[in-house]
């Protein structure tokens, strides 16, 4: 088949987020299929990685849109009832460059990357699209509500939520729309009252994260990583060395709490200490896993999946996270990841972690055992494909 990817940023280097879910399905499909990359770049760095890709995509189209010019078109919010998130990416460029580009090949399949795309091809009905989300949106919005903010926070995410929810709905006008998680996908299927939602999980890399022989011995070492200018990370990480390390200090006075991740706000670095470090960007980050004796991710809000979650698991390091994205994995608490929304019973997890190496090692084999069964991305690419072939247009070359 001929397929095409419209994405709302580069994708590469893929380490994280949605560089990470695009780079990875591909990877997995070229071999297979004639695939064409459209995305946004944001940077002068962004451009320079169209070698790269252009191993995996036969064509890769950019347009330059710089955070400046996104910023400009964030002020028609005034007027506009769309989402900041669609503004954002709106850009009459990148509009003319698919038209030239369905118009000059005949897709089989079209993949557009997140409700911040959708605009471009909702009305396309000729079209054989699949709009992929990354968690259900306005879940993700309404979960923020709730962690307390200042009022003009609070009184910005109440319009923003209600316009995400609202907008939401353009994934009707779409063969078939994707989430990641089954959590996301009944919620979605509730409040929109659409039956052409389908399942895609996140995937993790096993080439990348394959067990490491993680050594069990050591329990110092916590862990948590992500974007770091990402907000439920950083209110995640802000909670936890708050609310929850002063518990878990003290049964375990010696333990250090690792921030590692890219682009740490202000308000992250702050919370550097003795016991807290922050590393900023980390380029083996299975390494930096495989060093530690528990991953935490106590997120307070978000919708989706974890990538840290998953990828703590296929190295055999155990997980405690909380409720969000959890859900959404079709696991029991403890396959991997125990799951925990007390702060005090999420305290208590860390410390039965850290003070067996038994239960350390049976957590972190059972997740092992999830992830090569149900998360590997060429299972995920080859449920993708089939998706694929359910939309593609009839009779259509391949």
């Amino acid at each position: 088949m001929k397929i095409l990817f419209l994405a709302n940023r580069v994708p590469y280097p893929p380490y994280r987020g949605d560089k990470l879910k695009i780079f990875n399905l591909a990877r997995r499909l070229t071999d297979r299929h004639e695939l064409h990359l459209l995305t946004f770049a944001q940077t002068p760095e962004d451009l320079t990685y169209k070698t790269e890709l252009e191993k995996i995509f036969t064509e890769v189209h950019f347009v330059y849109l710089p955070k400046w010019k996104s910023a400009i078109n964030c002020l028609s919010a005034a007027w506009d009832s769309r989402p900041l998130q669609v503004l954002y990416f709106k850009s009459v460029e990148l509009q003319q460059q698919l038209d030239a580009m369905v118009a000059t090949h005949k897709y089989d399949a079209i993949h557009v990357q997140h409700l911040r795309m959708s605009p471009y091809l909702a009305a396309r009905k000729d079209l054989p699209r699949i709009l992929d989300l990354p968690d259900a949106f306005s879940l993700y919005w309404e979960r923020r509500k709730q962690v307390k903010r200042g009022l003009l926070t609070t009184l910005f995410e109440n319009i923003e939520q209600k316009r995400v929810l609202k907008y939401e709905q353009i994934l009707k006008e779409y063969n078939l729309s994707l989430v990641c998680s089954s959590e996301d996908l009944a919620y979605l299927q509730k409040i929109h009252k659409t039956d052409n939602l389908r399942l895609l999980p996140n995937g993790v890399d096993l080439d990348t994260f394959a067990p490491r022989n993680h050594d069990y011995s050591h329990n110092q070492t916590i862990l948590f990583t992500g974007n770091m200018d990402y907000a439920p990370n950083v209110d995640a990480v802000v909670y936890f060395t708050q609310s929850l390390l002063p518990l878990i200090r003290e049964r375990c006075p010696r333990v250090k709490f690792i921030i590692a991740g890219q682009r740490p706000v202000p308000k992250v670095l702050e919370l550097v200490s003795e016991n807290v470090a922050v590393t900023g960007f980390v380029k083996d980050l299975a390494a930096t896993y495989n060093n530690s004796s528990v991953v935490v991710a106590p997120l307070r809000f978000g919708a989706g999946t974890q990538n840290k979650v998953l990828e703590a698991m296929a190295l055999g390091v155990p997980v405690v996270c909380s409720h969000i994205g959890f859900g959404g994995l079709g696991i029991k608490s403890g396959e991997g990841a125990i799951m925990q929304t007390d702060p005090a019973a999420f305290a208590g997890s860390v410390v039965e972690l850290l003070s067996s190496e038994q239960l350390r090692r049976q957590v972190g084999a059972a997740g092992m055992q999830v992830i090569k069964t149900r998360f590997d991305w060429d299972i995920i690419a080859a449920q993708l494909e089939k998706y694929f072939v359910e939309i593609k247009t009839p009779n259509s070359s391949r």
